[in-house]
């Protein structure tokens, strides 16, 4: 069985990042182990909570990795919490990913056109160095632009998006994957990946959804350890994040800060194993 290794934050309570990147890669057949960079008492969306950095902590991790000779057969980076980590997450790169390990990085900075709150300059930086070095990269729009160094606009033109993607995949990652994007009453990605531009989209739901990011860039990441084409690989995603949210929006009691992507899990499994 593979193993992955994910490198972002754990929320306790709220559905995001290590909460659903555990579930969604396990479900696909592969290990998943996670290395949290910080652990919330719930994610930011809620009025309040606790987060503590767990940077020290992950290079204990390391070490005790190093000492047990753990590798891992593809990296996968979310939410990091600071320019130190960043360092970390090079490191871990080099020390522990296996030959040929893809790496993979969902450059979570901000989006709707608004950077998080802790994002600098320094820390935009840094993060393009590490998209640098990915085979895949998978920022929304606004995290797109940002990655460009040019200001964010919502009106786009299929042209304007193939030259992002080109632009992005120019700087070094291997492929580009801008989800979020919204053209009418769809919604989906568009992806550049070397030999050509490929678009999935699909209809909009009438709710507001938080983590579809995280669910799209888990399962995409779970199809390709798995060897499905990169096509496939983004129909699948889109396909599952789509069920993830109309399951959610069929639940009378649903809740802002969560997708019901449990019961979309069935979807994901037969998508991966037709």
């Amino acid at each position: 069985m593979k193993r992955i290794a994910t490198i972002q934050d754990f929320s306790c309570v709220g559905r995001c990042s290590l909460s659903v990147a555990l579930p969604i890669i396990s479900a696909a057949g592969i290990e998943c182990c996670g290395v949290p960079t910080a652990a919330l008492s719930n994610h930011t969306g809620f009025s309040t909570y606790y987060n503590r950095d767990l940077t020290d902590d992950l290079h204990n991790f390391g070490s005790k990795f190093s000492e047990l000779g753990i590798t891992f057969d593809a990296i996968y980076t979310g939410y990091i919490a600071s320019i130190e980590q960043m360092d970390f997450v090079e490191d871990f790169i080099n020390r522990f990913g296996r030959d040929g390990a893809p790496v993979f990085v969902d450059p979570v900075m901000g989006d709707n056109g608004m950077l998080y709150s802790q994002i600098t300059a320094d820390y935009a930086q840094k993060i393009r160095r590490l998209c640098a070095r990915a085979d895949v990269i998978t920022p929304n729009l606004t995290e797109a632009f940002l990655l460009l160094g040019e200001d964010y606009r919502e009106s786009l033109s299929d042209s304007d998006i193939c030259e992002m993607l080109k632009k992005l995949a120019d700087t070094g990652a291997g492929a580009v994957v801008i989800t979020g994007i919204s053209k009418g009453s769809q919604i989906g990605c568009s992806a550049y990946d070397g030999a050509g531009f490929h678009h999935v989209f699909t209809e909009k739901q009438d709710l507001f959804c938080m983590g579809t990011g995280d669910i799209f860039s888990s399962a995409m990441l779970a199809a390709l350890v798995r060897e499905k084409p990169f096509p496939r690989a983004l129909d699948i995603a889109v396909r599952f994040t789509e069920e993830a949210v109309k399951k959610t929006a069929a639940d009378p009691d649903r809740r802002f800060y969560g997708v019901n992507f449990e019961q979309a899990l069935p979807t994901l499994i037969r998508l991966m194993e037709e």
